[in-house]
Order: structure tokens, then sequence, then C-alpha cells
């Protein structure tokens, strides 16, 4: 299946159906959920990155259980805004997930979306290390979701 932009993965959103977000690691992914009205993205949790079958066939049950009509992925452009090794791998992986589940996706620029979250985890929270590590790949999953939804959004909504 082929990516989308996100007003065209907007677009083709069946009525009530919700995104599910992604922040690919090397070694986890995190995961945001939106609400139906595609307003707020939500953390919603982290999965152990594994072969894809088996991740496609975990995503896939979380999309029948919460409802989810397409998916968003973070594309990690270099600072440059170039697109590099990273991006790419992010794209294919994207693409392969799409095919597995048969939802439309998106890309959505996620440079420094892990920096922001852990920042705020330390600025605001006062969060450890270790505490910070359970949860920045699913807040920043949500970061990325709520900048594609907000940047998505008609100018009339």
């Amino acid at each position: 299946m082929a990516l989308f932009n996100m007003p065209q993965l907007r677009a083709a959103l069946p009525p009530g159906s919700r995104l599910l977000g992604f922040d690919l690691g090397t070694r986890t992914i995190g995961l945001a959920l939106s609400d139906v009205s595609l307003m707020l993205a939500s953390p919603y949790a982290t999965l152990k990155r594994g072969r894809m079958a088996a991740t496609a066939a975990e995503i896939a049950a979380i999309v029948a259980r919460e409802g989810v009509g397409g998916l968003v992925g973070g594309l990690p452009l270099s600072l440059d805004g170039s697109f590099g090794p990273a991006a790419q791998a992010a794209r294919d992986w994207m693409r392969s997930l799409s095919e597995m589940t048969a939802l439309p996706a998106a890309l959505w620029d996620e440079r420094l979306s892990s920096s922001a979250v852990n920042r705020m985890l330390i600025g605001d929270l006062d969060m450890t290390r270790q505490r910070r590590a359970a949860v920045v790949d699913k807040l920043a999953a949500a970061y990325i979701l709520q900048a594609a939804l907000d940047a998505s959004r008609s100018p009339s909504a």
C-alpha cells in the first residue's frame, strides 16, 4: 500500500476511526492513539521491536480492539531535513506495516521529538533516567501524532 500525506490519510479514514502513531526505536516501538475526532493524541503502549510478522500481528490486534483506521509513523529526517538511511528504514517499515495490516499510512517529521519529550520529563516532571526510559517512546509517539493531527487539521476546525 502506498504511503499518504496527512491530509490524504485523514480524508481516507472511515468516520469514527482513530489513528495509531509510531515512534520507531531500534529496540522498542512507542505507540500513541488518537481520539475519534482526530483532535488529541494520547500515549498508548510500548512494544518490543522484533520480527516484522510478529510485530504486525500485535499491532493488528490493537487496530481491531481500538478501531484504528490509519497509521502515522515518525520520519527521522536529518537535522538539515535531508532523507538519510534512518528515514529510508522508517519508510520501508511503515510501508510493510501498512501492507500487512491493510491500513493507509503516513509519515511525519519526528526530528527532535524524543529530545523534546526528554526535556519535558526532566524539567517539568523531574523524572529519573530509569522512569524516563519506560515512558519516553510512547510519549514521543504521542508528540509525533499530535503534531501530525495539528498540522493536518482543516482551517475551519
